[in-house]
């Protein structure tokens, strides 16, 4: 049975992978946090869409790595139009109210659990 935390990322994936712009502004929380190569912070939903439609990412699960009831890290292949080979990548996923809330991308899988162990931690002395 497919949790509500998978469940949404899930969600999130398919509406990236598809490129359906108003099925990704209503994956996400309002506002997204993200972190990519070119920077981090809150973004709304639409901006959320205009990435998606401006990357043209795919990313495509290949391992999941539970840490708490609203984190999850996944890695993941990652490509671009300009580029048919896949690059792996590793995101923390937050999820709050069937939404993803934070979708923070890095490098690799070693740093992602390190930044989500951080996270969980902050989250618990809250």
């Amino acid at each position: 049975m497919e949790s509500a935390l998978e469940a949404a990322i899930n969600e999130w994936h398919a509406s990236v992978n598809e490129g359906d712009l108003e099925r990704s502004a209503g994956a996400v929380g309002d506002p997204i946090v993200v972190l990519g190569p070119k920077g981090a912070g809150p973004i709304t939903p639409e901006q959320f869409a205009g990435w998606v439609e401006r990357s043209g990412i795919t990313l495509h699960p290949r391992s999941w790595h539970p840490i708490s009831e609203r984190l999850m890290v996944v890695e993941e292949d990652a490509t671009w139009p300009e580029s048919k080979a896949s690059t792996r990548v590793a995101t923390v996923f937050r999820v709050a109210d069937g939404k993803v809330t934070a979708a923070l991308r890095l490098p690799d899988l070693k740093q992602a659990l390190e930044l989500a162990y951080i996270c969980r931690e902050m989250a618990a002395t809250e």
